[in-house]
C-alpha cells in the first residue's frame, strides 16, 4: 500500500512561536500563511503542519498522489483502494471517502493508541 507523502500536522498554541522554533531546527516555509493560522514546514523531506485553532490533537497524515515536495508522483494508490482494503482487513474507520468519486478525497482512522491518521488525497 503506497500512502503517499507523510507529515505531522500538530495543534500549536501561537503559530508565531511555533514557527520560529521550527526555524531553529532547520524548517524552511513550505506553504501556507501566518495570517491563515496555518503553515506547511519543511526540512528536507520533513514536513510538518502547524495549525493555530484549526485542529483538536495532532494528526498523521499521509497523502497519496503526491511526493514530499506536494508534486503529483506517476504512480500511486487511491484513497478509496486504500480504503478498500483496510476494510478488508477489518480496520475501523473514523470518515470514509465517497467511493462513488475520483479525484480528492480523504478518509480517518484512528490507531490503536488513540493517535488520528488523516489519509488526504489531493489529486
Amino acid at each position: 500500500m503506497k500512502l503517499g507523502a507523510f507529515s505531522i500536522s500538530l495543534n500549536v498554541k501561537d503559530i508565531n512561536v511555533s514557527v520560529e522554533f521550527y526555524k531553529k531546527l532547520g524548517f524552511t516555509i513550505f506553504a501556507g500563511s501566518i495570517e491563515s493560522k496555518y503553515l506547511i514546514m519543511k526540512n528536507g523531506n520533513s514536513l510538518i503542519g502547524l495549525f493555530e485553532g484549526m485542529l483538536e490533537d495532532n494528526i498523521l497524515t499521509f497523502n497519496p498522489g503526491w511526493d514530499e515536495n506536494a508534486k503529483k508522483l506517476e504512480s500511486f494508490d487511491d484513497v478509496r483502494t486504500i480504503q478498500k482494503s483496510l476494510k478488508n482487513n477489518k480496520v475501523k474507520l473514523d470518515r470514509k471517502a465517497d467511493e462513488t468519486t475520483t479525484g480528492p478525497a480523504s478518509m480517518m482512522l484512528t490507531d490503536p493508541d488513540g493517535n488520528q491518521i488523516l489519509i488526504d488525497q489531493h489529486v
